[in-house]
């Protein structure tokens, strides 16, 4: 099975694998200073501890290893700011990949996530089979929403999402990015 990079450079910006407990009191810190930045959209927010925590981490190698699910620590500086996860959904088809990514809020505004996704995308497009990207949002996330329209996605009809964290509305923005209009859309703007 072909698998994405553990580890994408990206000058000041680099998305690695997970790294198990050693990371645990990183990622503990950011989440927790990014609670009420996260809460609005983040089901798992409500649940948030450091066993939670403790258990995200403790499942990232399997996720990695069945393909399934790819998430990356976000490290910029050298320091823990977030994380993206590049996944399958059991309901979409076989050849979409979803991006997914948060930011401690410090670390919002500087075209980390765009280029994060980016990154992201363009691994996607490289794994067998797979031809298209999505990013899915709640519509009222205006931020998360920049970043597919950074990128050249396609906005796509909403789809119906059950209503899990705050800031949700019973339906999902979706964006998509094919891998014919790829090259040039994901190259096009670098913030």
């Amino acid at each position: 099975m072909d698998l994405p990079p553990e580890v994408i450079e990206l000058d000041d910006l680099t998305l690695r694998a997970f790294d198990g407990g050693a990371d645990l009191p990183e990622l503990f810190r950011v989440i927790e200073e990014s609670l009420e930045h996260l809460r609005p959209w983040m089901p798992w927010v409500a649940e948030h501890s450091r066993a939670r925590t403790a258990g995200f981490l403790a499942d990232r190698a399997a996720c990695w290893a069945s393909g399934e699910e790819y998430t990356y620590a976000v490290v910029l500086d050298g320091a823990l700011v977030g994380a993206a996860t590049l996944l399958r959904h059991d309901d979409t088809p076989d050849d979409t990949r979803e991006i997914g990514y948060w930011l401690h809020p410090a670390a919002t505004g500087r075209g980390v996530a765009t280029r994060a996704a980016r990154a992201l995308t363009e691994q996607a497009l490289r794994l067998p089979g797979v031809d298209h990207v999505e990013i899915v949002h709640a519509p009222a996330n205006t931020a998360s929403g920049a970043v597919p329209v950074r990128l050249g996605f396609t906005e796509r009809p909403r789809r119906p999402a059950e209503s899990l964290a705050p800031g949700e509305t019973g339906e999902v923005r979706v964006w998509r990015l094919s891998r014919d209009r790829a090259g040039s859309a994901v190259a096009a703007d670098t913030r």
